[in-house]
């Protein structure tokens, strides 16, 4: 499942995972939202409503470029720096190009959508 990341009119190309969680965050597609510096580490922004944990593992070590879930908070994290092992944290994919458009201070407008076989 490829994703389109539109931050500030830059695109962002993505892969999200083969897991339950990825597959319910896909079901969400299109969404508009505002991602928030967290920890200088990521950017974060809450979702709708919660996602599926089916399957997911107990928590997970994010690398640069990962996209995921933080169940606890319920909110969609991009990862623009590594960071240590999280409870909670559940992979749905990660960034194929582009990943520098993160890489900004303050709030980022982002919108994410599918990209079709067709495109």
């Amino acid at each position: 499942m490829k994703i389109r990341i539109t931050v500030n009119g830059e695109m962002v190309i993505a892969t999200l995972a083969d897991n339950p969680t990825a597959k319910d965050f896909y079901s969400l597609l299109p969404l508009t939202l505002s991602l928030n510096d967290y920890a200088a580490t990521e950017k974060i922004a809450y979702l709708t409503r919660k996602l599926s944990k089916a399957g997911a593992p107990a928590g997970s070590e994010p690398a640069i470029g990962d996209i995921a879930y933080y169940a606890p908070w319920g909110n969609l994290a991009i990862f623009y720096k590594n960071f240590a092992y999280s409870e909670g944290l559940i992979k749905l994919g990660k960034i194929d190009s582009g990943l520098e458009s993160f890489k900004k201070d303050g709030l980022l407008k982002v919108t994410i959508e599918p990209i079709s076989n067709t495109q």
